[in-house]
């Protein structure tokens, strides 16, 4: 459920920047920036906040784990294999989440968003 939460909430997050900055994007595609590179930058935003969220919530997991010390067999709270598969796994949920809004904003016409008759 938290994985499936933290897709959502990335996807909402990504989809509301897309389209408050569609006119931006229009003008970086009209002055000649191709789609990868507004991907790119799509992409970099989303990346921005699953690092935000890894180093929020990685030492807060941490010390959780602490807290939970006697109720966890046969692993330890600080399990590196652990966190390294949840973190690997949560990189591809934000990726994963992030692609509509980097295809919506990919196929941004130039002068559809310079004019402001942007469809939502």
């Amino acid at each position: 459920m938290a994985l499936l939460l933290a897709a959502v909430g990335t996807y909402g997050v990504v989809a509301c920047s897309v389209a408050q900055r569609t006119q931006e994007v229009g003008i970086r595609m009209a002055l000649g920036a191709a789609p990868r590179d507004v991907a790119r930058l799509i992409f970099g935003e989303a990346a921005q906040l699953c690092a935000l969220g890894l180093a929020l919530g990685i030492p807060a997991s941490i010390l959780g784990a602490q807290a939970y010390r006697t109720l966890l067999f046969s692993t330890q709270p600080t399990d590196v294999q652990t966190y390294a598969a949840v973190i690997a796994i949560l990189v591809c949920a934000v990726t994963w989440a992030a692609t509509v809004p980097v295809r919506r904003a990919a196929r941004v016409d130039p002068a559809v968003a310079l004019a402001g008759r942007v469809r939502q």
